[in-house]
């Protein structure tokens, strides 16, 4: 018996073995090829493209155009799959690889109508830029197709993937738009149904200005007292989660070239986004030659476009944060307003198709909000929302000729900073901005609606090299006071965040890239300080023996989001919950019509403290009074942390509440993939309010410091390697640094690797 059971286990073995081996075989196969030489009737002279120990990829080319062929082709080697979501999630045509349970998200973003407006925009595109998106199509598709068999993620679908097409790298972009602004539309719902629900009072209880204002002219807006609104009998109290949504942004600064020891200006960007396997940036390098002249400019590329995003041509350096103006709005429709149907259809994996009756108006699509029909207005709609005017940067040469390039580039608009070799800094909106004079945090009737939704604005706030030479923006309000007015709140930051890295910049007068690394790290837990006390004193006041514990860790909470501060954790999870207490009813009644209020949560800190002072009866619910409540949400926070973390206060360290976890897509449906796919687990190092952001699956996606004409010393660390197959050695290169918050170089390194394609 034990001879055949022995038996049976090796061949169970050997047949894992085997198994395995055949698992690693196809893998194998679909590994790109980072060597030899080849050709392409899609190049007009030859293009190199290199790879360094990063896989950095450093394309050498005679014209833009080819240095387009060139980026594509790295692209369609290392992220196929990723640029295939990008476009498909975009234009709603995941079902086509998912099936059935991907019908809703396509539905949603069918909505927007994106594939039938990408196709009428690159037929509208300067010739040149036409060629651009040709050229890296082919690239893209001639770099997949170099491989010869398709990635696993094609075998586990057993689908096959699709050529890349010339208005797909415009899909990219909307993709960028659904990331970076649909919390705008969102929000204007929230408020809308909150309108009709509570009425204007609640709005602007829970709109109220905060103290955290950071404009870079330093410009406030009032804070005036505001009314508590009385909630009336009846309502629901039973809190509900609030989720923490994160806020798609950043943060950049810059200083003048007074502020360096080289007399160039320097730059600071961290781009905060939902971190993956792949990352969604990608390292790139192009030399290309333009007007006789030699074009180097080095920095991150989506796969999907061929653009570098944010990077330095050695005389300016550029960075983004999401601006959050107001670039949309709901249209509030009568029965006199004409709406029609057309159908949209979307294929599924089975070759079946799923029709889906879209209603559209004169003013864009319809949808039903709490009972009535409303428009949405939104920029990503018009002509001018997306073009490839951002090339232009990687040609400019002073600050002054990329503040030009801002007005007119079609892409979400972003707080654009940039510096130069010759010490200039300055800041200006850069992308898409309706020229419409009017808006609204809810709706507004179709008679006030504004024929000039189709024009792009051209007319900007700027800031040129101010007197203290220090600029910033952390997705808060940015522009003055009166300005505010003019282009509104789209979804703006608290400001806590802005405010901290002002303040910073203020407590020096010289930098180098290291200081402007160790701000970008910068965890103190400046916003929750109140709230750590205001906990302390509630704990102090009830029998000192029930919460010595909790006490014993506040007390030791080191005032900073630290991986081993326990008092964080609790600081953390006692405010959240305190929230969802205070605002039950609110919830409840936004529940109701498939919406929360954690598209505005970051507004309610105002609103929250001003009940806790002012204690008002009506908000009470079945509590006897505020100290009771307040202990309720203490409990409930504690009760969250048990049910997820253990009963041991000992393991609600914050480095291990707020791991950093960045997976695949599929592992995240299949958790046996982890440990094949998956970034190592890190330990919590941020979190929001402060520099340092950093969620489970969100934070700075990349770190950019750089100061033009002295890249040697440039730092760009990325959240993820650069391939998106795990067999490659660039699947994990990068992401140990990152963690580790040590700096990589901007520029390449050694080239490894080298492709040569030569003219077919």
């Amino acid at each position: 018996m034990l001879i055949w059971l022995k038996r049976l286990t090796i061949t169970l073995l050997i047949l894992l073995l085997v198994a395995t081996a055949s698992v690693y075989g196809v893998l194998s196969l679909s590994l790109p090829a980072l060597d030899g030489n080849g050709s392409s009737a899609h190049v007009s002279e030859p293009v190199e493209v290199a790879r360094d120990g990063l896989g950095q990829a450093v394309i050498t080319a005679t014209s833009r155009a080819d240095a387009a062929y060139g980026l594509g082709f790295a692209h369609g080697q290392d992220r196929f799959f990723q640029m295939d979501l990008l476009r498909r999630n975009a234009a709603g045509e995941l079902s086509e690889l998912f099936g059935a349970a991907a019908i809703e998200l396509d539905k949603k973003m069918r909505f927007h109508q994106f594939r039938q407006r990408a196709k009428q925009i690159v037929q509208a595109l300067p010739a040149a830029q036409q060629q651009v998106l040709q050229r890296y199509a082919q690239g893209v598709n001639e770099g997949r197709q170099q491989t010869g068999y398709s990635s696993f993620e094609y075998l586990l679908l057993s689908a096959a993937p699709a050529p890349w097409q010339p208005e797909d790298s415009l899909l990219s972009i909307y993709s960028m738009y659904l990331d970076l602004q649909a919390g705008t539309i969102e929000r204007d719902q929230v408020l809308l149904v909150l309108e009709q629900q509570f009425g204007q009072p609640m709005l602007d209880f829970v709109l109220q200005p905060s103290q955290y204002q950071a404009a870079l002219d330093g410009s406030r807006l009032a804070l005036e007292p505001v009314a508590i609104p009385k909630l009336e009998q009846g309502l629901a109290f039973q809190p509900r989660p609030i989720a923490d949504k994160p806020h798609y942004g950043s943060n950049n600064w810059a200083v003048t070239g007074a502020h360096t020891d080289t007399g160039a200006a320097m730059l600071s960007d961290d781009m905060h986004l939902g971190l993956d396997v792949p990352s969604i940036w990608y390292r790139a390098q192009l030399n290309y030659q333009q007007d006789g002249e030699a074009v180097q400019v080095t920095g991150v590329s989506l796969p999907g476009a061929p653009a570098i995003v944010v990077g330095s041509n050695q005389r300016i350096a550029w960075g983004f944060t999401n601006a959050y103006l107001d670039t949309a709005d709901w249209i509030a429709l009568s029965p006199d307003d004409d709406i029609h149907t057309t159908t949209e259809m979307i294929k599924l994996d089975d070759g079946s198709a799923h029709r889906y009756a879209l209603k559209l108006s004169d003013y864009g699509p319809v949808k039903e909000i709490a009972g009535k029909q409303y428009a949405l207005s939104w920029v990503a709609h018009q002509d001018y929302a997306v073009n490839l005017d951002l090339l232009k940067l990687e040609t400019a040469n002073t600050t002054k000729e990329a503040l030009s390039i801002a007005r007119h580039a079609g892409i979400p608009v972003q707080n654009l900073l940039v510096v130069d070799d010759q010490g200039s800094a300055a800041w200006t909106p850069m992308g898409a901005l309706p020229a419409r004079q009017r808006h609204s945090d809810t709706a507004l009737p179709a008679a006030q609606y504004q024929a000039t939704w189709q024009q792009n604005e051209t007319i900007r706030p700027q800031h040129i090299n101010p007197a203290a030479g220090k600029l910033w923006t952390a997705n808060s309000r940015v522009v003055s006071a009166s300005a505010h007015e003019r282009f509104g709140d789209g979804g703006y930051a608290l400001g806590a965040r802005a405010v901290q890295i002002r303040d910073g910049l203020a407590a020096k007068s010289r930098f180098s890239e290291q200081d402007f690394y160790d701000l970008q790290l910068d965890n103190r837990a400046l916003f929750l300080t109140p709230w750590q006390q205001q906990l302390k004193t509630l704990l102090a006041s009830q029998d000192s023996a029930r919460f010595k514990e909790d006490l014993n860790a506040l007390n030791e909470w080191q005032g900073c989001a630290c991986p081993d501060s326990v008092g964080y954790t609790l600081v953390k999870y006692y405010r959240n919950s305190l929230i969802e207490h205070v605002f039950a009813p609110l919830e409840q009644a936004l529940t109701k019509q498939q919406l929360s209020l954690a598209r505005i949560k970051r507004y309610l800190e105002p609103a929250l403290w001003q009940i806790l002072e002012q204690q008002p009866a009506s908000w009470l619910g079945d509590n006897a009074d505020w100290s009771q409540l307040q202990l309720r949400a203490y409990q409930d926070a504690k009760a969250k942390l048990r049910h997820r973390f253990g009963s041991n206060m000992a393991a609600w360290r914050w480095g291990d509440v707020n791991a950093l976890q960045v997976q695949h897509p599929f592992s995240k449906q299949m958790p046996i993939l982890s440990g094949f796919l998956d970034m190592p687990v890190a330990q919590g190092f941020g979190d929001t309010f402060m520099p340092a952001v950093q969620g489970r699956s969100f934070g700075a996606s990349q770190r950019l410091i750089a100061q033009p004409g002295y890249l040697e010393n440039a730092i760009l660390t990325i959240a993820g390697g650069q391939s998106g197959h795990p067999l490659s050695p660039f699947y994990r290169a990068g992401f140990e640094q990152y963690v580790a918050a040590k700096a990589t170089p901007l520029l390449p390194g050694t080239i490894t690797h080298r492709i040569e394609i030569q003219p077919d």
